[in-house]
């Protein structure tokens, strides 16, 4: 899929810059082509480059809340609710306590050790599927679930925010929680309505109405608040929870008598390494995007929606933000670089650059999950899980834009 929408920027853009050449005279476009694939490949390198610091810290302050135990005691809190919403895996089957440990480890934004996990659990919840190549409704479940982003520490945002110059790069964590609540609980009613799953359970009804009491009790509160007083409030309250955040890790460290200090660096090691490796894919999104926006192809497919939007009377800032929000049930890397290019060219505070960041944070890349995991397990048949993986993607997003324009606009 990924090389497929790069091929896909590099031949568009290509086409529409032939149109303007040769229709419209336009004899300045190929050299703005190539000036913008030099420049996009030197940004990406840069980017990169300046994530280093970043990414080390945060992934050295993560390594400390694995290993501080925090996954397991996320694992304990919420192993009641799955063990009710996948009724047909056995009690101790260890595909539940790999699926807790998958979904804790998304919400802590350690993808690196989300994966393996994710694949794990497949495997897990493969054997009890009666059908080897038909997705099981556990399988699609947990699938949706992982699709629709539970992320309650968007770490890799805040970290590109910082870098492309946010004046507060946690300004978007409220909005971004808000968001990713409303698409994993679409996700999960859409699932609910085709499996019959009983969301009224007494189980499932009480951790559900917790979850959306914090939430509702977010909204009341900053729905207090005119939007300059939201602003500082959001921001102050990110910023206490995530140090906060970082401080626990660092005493349940000691209280486990783990060494805090050498965890820490063996992290860092490992966000040193991965700013590195994002760099060849980093440079070829961001130029493949720059081609495709320099040549015009990317501003008249902007111009269709942002006419059809101001003929209903909308406002239209949020269209700036739309290729995110378009790239991303396919690719990750696609719609990270398509958040880097929206900050690049708007700003990392405009309205368009938060919102993207807030979209990044929504939902998880569907059609990649559904690749990677049902791959892992030969999965052909995959029924429902797409429809109801773009679903959550649809309402999120929505929640975003609803979300970003309550908070910033």
């Amino acid at each position: 899929m990924l090389n497929f929408i790069w091929i896909f920027f590099f031949i568009s853009a290509f086409v529409t810059a032939l149109f303007k050449l040769l229709v419209l005279g336009d004899q300045q476009i190929f050299s703005q082509i190539m000036t913008a694939m030099f420049a996009l490949s030197k940004t990406a390198f840069e980017i990169s480059l300046g994530l280093t610091g970043i990414l080390s810290l945060w992934l050295g302050i993560m390594r400390i809340g694995e290993r501080s135990g925090f996954i397991q005691l996320l694992t304990q809190a919420l192993t009641p609710l799955f063990s009710r919403l996948f009724p047909e895996i056995p009690k101790n089957h260890p595909a539940l306590g790999a699926m807790v440990m998958n979904i804790s480890a998304n919400a802590l934004g350690l993808d690196n050790a989300a994966t393996p996990l994710g694949i794990k659990a497949m495997k897990e919840l493969q054997t009890l599927n009666v059908s080897a190549d038909t997705a099981s409704n556990a399988q699609i479940l947990f699938l949706v679930i992982n699709t629709s982003a539970v992320t309650l520490f968007p770490i890799t945002i805040f970290t590109y925010r910082a870098q492309m110059g946010a004046a507060s790069p946690t300004d978007v964590f409220i909005p971004i929680l808000i968001a990713t609540y409303i698409s994993t609980l679409m996700g999960l009613l859409a699932v609910a309505s085709v499996q019959k799953i009983n969301l009224l359970d007494k189980v499932i009804f009480s951790y559900l109405a917790g979850f959306t009491a914090f939430i509702v009790g977010i909204l009341y509160y900053f729905a207090q608040l005119n939007q300059d007083a939201m602003l500082v409030q959001s921001a102050l309250i990110s910023n206490v929870i995530l140090f906060s955040l970082v401080i626990t890790f660092i005493v349940a460290a000691i209280y486990k008598r783990v060494n805090a200090y050498d965890v820490f660096i063996k992290g860092a090691k490992e966000g040193f390494e991965t700013a590195i490796t994002i760099i060849p894919y980093l440079v070829a999104m961001l130029v493949a995007i720059g081609v495709f926006r320099a040549s015009g192809a990317l501003d008249l497919i902007t111009d269709v929606i942002r006419y059809c939007v101001t003929s209903l009377q909308w406002d239209s800032r949020f269209i700036e933000a739309l290729p995110t929000a378009l790239m991303k049930p396919f690719s990750g890397s696609g719609a990270r670089a398509m958040m880097v290019d929206t900050m690049q060219v708007y700003g990392a505070d405009s309205f368009a650059g938060r919102l993207s960041s807030i979209v990044q944070g929504s939902t998880e890349t569907t059609f990649y999950v559904l690749a990677v995991y049902f791959g892992a397990v030969g999965i052909k048949n995959i029924r429902h899980a797409a429809v109801c993986g773009i679903i959550a993607d649809f309402f999120g997003i929505i929640a975003a834009i609803f979300a970003a324009y309550w908070f910033f606009g």
